[in-house]
């Protein structure tokens, strides 16, 4: 088990909220959970996050920025905001359960 953190509010700015699709759910098998972040949040601030928040040890920590797509609302174009997520490998034996929420 990770060495037990003291869970700061600086963390929840972090870590925002899980990301449940399909592909996350088939990175599960892989001992792998996807989280919304902050934008500018860094790999080392997203470990530190998810082993406070969850009490897990992390391995890995890959993140993506997921462009927002232009769309159209009565004829009018606007743009989705981008998105940040990450990618969390967790060490052998642990997981997180992402349906309690955090």
């Amino acid at each position: 088990m990770a060495k037990k953190q003291e869970v700061d509010a600086r963390h929840y700015d972090v870590v925002l909220a899980p990301h449940i699709t399909e592909k996350s759910t088939l990175l599960s098998e892989h001992n792998a959970v996807v989280f919304k972040v902050s934008g500018d949040a860094t790999k080392p601030a997203i470990k530190e996050a998810v082993e406070a928040i969850f009490d897990v040890n992390v391995t890995g920590v890959n993140t993506v920025v997921v462009k927002g797509k232009t769309k159209r609302w009565r004829g009018k174009p606007y743009k989705r905001t981008d998105m940040k997520k990450a990618i969390v490998t967790l060490a052998e034996g642990q997981s997180i359960d992402v349906t309690s929420g955090i």
